[in-house]
């Protein structure tokens, strides 16, 4: 019995193999999409390494402060690059699954390795995807942790990637290079994928892009939205903050490696040299929107504790929990002038939900590390 429906499965499969003749499941479509996809791939791998690298800095490494956009564009790209992506992947899939089903599986050692290869290769897209959009969705239907699974699931997507680029380049150039002109079917096909992408990326880009603002109706956050115009991804409520930032005696205070510690109130903070700086909030979820915020630059400040010029200033926040309530300042960004305790927004004291009575906004630095409800400064 058993045999038997082994020797059926095989005459199944054997027999779909055959029928998968269409031209859209051709090399010359295969190729180009592949080639496609490896760009689009690899374009998101290096802005994700970007923002991982801002996020954690190696220690011989400090992001400049300049230019002021620099990670708005490169995450923009991340995402809505992302976004844009899932077409061509689920194109690509369809033109390639058929090889699956072919029969027997593996004919050697060396085919089970490639196997294994593009199972990797699979996998590891599929993943990137489905978390990713999941993600930007603000749906954790996971039970791990986003940020981490994804930046090394990257790397094994990767690796998989460049062993598979080898391995089928010659036959992919040859299909491009030296086949036959494209069928309108296949040609049609190709355009569509082309157009729906391109779909996705017109109505996701406004999150980042304001001059598409009107057009961004795909994006999980559009700019205009929330408290004074701007989005917010936590709210002085869920963090837990409220009452302790609306606590008349809230201070902030300067420590650590200083000559002289300071203490100043929200009064004392008002009376310094006031300062404006327009600079864009950017989230890691790839929505980004410009503010003109007022405050005090933070050098102002660690001047008047005595801080040297090469010491890291770590933010702390009146939330007491979560692995995004500190952050460190390294020297770039904390000398730059652009760099301000913000005490208003618009023009209005801040909402709570944006960090009210202090907060930190530097230029070229992800939304998760300009920390809000700011209570204290501790120079490293």
């Amino acid at each position: 019995m058993v045999r038997h429906r082994a020797a059926h499965a095989r005459a199944v499969l054997t027999g779909l193999d055959g029928r998968f003749t269409s031209a859209l499941r051709g090399e010359r479509a295969a190729a180009r999409l592949g080639i496609a996809l490896a760009a689009a791939f690899g374009t998101a791998f290096v802005t994700g390494l970007i923002s991982h690298f801002m996020q954690h800095p190696p220690g011989w490494a400090q992001w400049p402060s300049r230019p002021v956009n620099l990670y708005r564009v490169t995450q923009g790209v991340h995402v809505i690059g992302g976004l844009a992506t899932v077409p061509l992947l689920l194109a690509k899939l369809w033109t390639v699954y058929p090889r699956l089903l072919r029969w027997p599986p593996v004919r050697s050692a060396a085919g089970a390795g490639y196997r294994a290869v593009v199972f990797l290769l699979v996998g590891g897209a599929l993943f990137q995807m489905v978390t990713g959009v999941l993600n930007i969705s603000y749906w954790y239907a996971f039970p791990f942790f986003f940020t981490t699974a994804h930046y090394w699931t990257s790397y094994v997507l990767i690796g998989a990637l460049l062993v598979h680029a080898a391995r089928e380049w010659p036959a992919a150039r040859r299909a491009v290079m030296t086949g036959p002109g494209d069928a309108v079917g296949r040609r049609g096909f190709l355009l569509t994928v082309a157009g729906a992408g391109g779909a996705i990326a017109l109505t996701t880009a406004g999150a980042a892009f304001p001059p598409l603002e009107r057009l961004a109706v795909l994006a999980p956050r559009r700019p205009g939205t929330g408290p004074q115009g701007v989005p917010v991804n936590t709210s002085a409520a869920g963090a837990g903050v409220l009452a302790a930032a609306r606590d008349p005696a809230w201070c902030l205070t300067v420590t650590g490696r200083v000559r002289r510690e300071v203490v100043l109130s929200l009064d004392d903070l008002r009376a310094l040299p006031a300062r404006t700086a327009r600079l864009p909030i950017t989230c890691v979820e790839g929505w980004s929107a410009d503010a003109v915020w007022e405050g005090v630059r933070l050098r102002d400040v660690l001047r008047l504790a005595g801080v040297d010029d090469d010491a890291h200033v770590r933010v702390e926040s009146l939330q007491t929990w979560g692995i995004y309530r500190t952050s460190l300042v390294a020297p770039a960004h904390w000398r730059d002038p652009l760099t301000l305790l913000a005490l208003r927004l618009g023009g209005e004291p801040l909402h709570p939900d944006h960090g009210y009575p202090c907060r930190l906004i530097a230029p070229n630095r992800p939304g998760v590390m300009q920390t809000k409800w700011v209570h204290r400064l501790v120079v490293e």
